[in-house]
């Protein structure tokens, strides 16, 4: 059996949520973290989860398809602000849930804490207007327009949402990541590696922790856009993720680079 397969049966095992149902989950004292592993690691941590977790059921299936599109300035100032470790930081993007067609356009801020915050309007397609208030959004959320940014990295990846039974935590898992750059024609993938998110509450057990530290797996930032900008945009400055890179080819079992 293929690790594909394998994944899909143990996700097959766990017992379904609802998105109605996920939308109980209150995380008051919440905290984000990420890690970074690959797919086989990511089966025995699925089959670590059996019995504890619930697998987010979304239009018939347990795994859901996204497609985002990184929007920044002419002098890429949101990977910049990211890259130079500023805070508060910012990004603009607009996802799409590919099973249900539904898009949003979206300014993620990050502040002073680590705390991270989305605010987001539908959109009726990824290719966004001035139209519908999106012009006065961005105006109001990051002091620019449509004017004055552009398309830059696309990314399409697939995700599985887990919440343990207590609905004190909920993991994103992100994997089979492609990107695509609009300014330099480059395209590239991270082949078998897994992002996790974990959002959980800090005052509360965390089983999956546990898991985590069973099976070595170490909190490792990785953010989509500046990866994927990295790996398809060699003119950008990029001396403070050449290290990440190192340590996610390693993970990877191959040398990440442009396609």
């Amino acid at each position: 059996m293929d690790i594909d397969a394998r994944i899909d049966e143990l996700l097959a095992n766990l017992k379904p949520i609802t998105l109605d149902e996920m939308k109980e989950i209150r995380l008051m004292n919440r905290t984000d973290t990420k890690f970074v592993t690959n797919k086989e690691t990511l089966a025995r941590l699925l089959e670590m989860a059996q019995g504890k977790y619930y697998a987010q059921f979304h239009f018939g299936a347990k795994i859901a398809s996204y497609m985002t599109t990184y929007w920044d300035t002419d002098g890429h100032l949101f990977y910049l602000e990211h890259h130079n470790g500023r805070a508060p930081r910012q990004k603009v993007r607009v996802r799409t849930y590919m099973d249900s067609d539904d898009t949003f356009l979206e300014v993620k801020t990050k502040n002073n804490h680590g705390r991270t915050k989305k605010k987001r309007v539908a959109v009726p397609s990824q290719e966004i207007t001035g139209e519908n208030g999106n012009e006065e959004f961005l105006q109001e959320k990051v002091h620019l327009g449509l004017a004055d940014i552009h398309p830059t990295v696309r990314n399409q990846f697939h995700r599985i949402t887990l919440v343990n039974y207590g609905k004190t935590e909920r993991l994103t898992i992100d994997y089979d990541v492609h990107f695509h750059n609009f300014e330099t024609g480059k395209d590239a993938n991270v082949g078998p590696l897994v992002i996790i998110e974990l959002k959980r509450d800090g005052n509360v057990y965390s089983p999956v922790l546990d898991i985590l530290r069973q099976l070595r797996i170490k909190p490792l930032g990785f953010s989509k856009y500046c990866i994927g900008s990295v790996l398809t945009n060699k003119g950008l400055k990029q001396n403070r993720f050449k290290l990440r890179l190192v340590k996610l080819s390693k993970l990877a079992g191959q040398k990440l680079q442009a396609i």
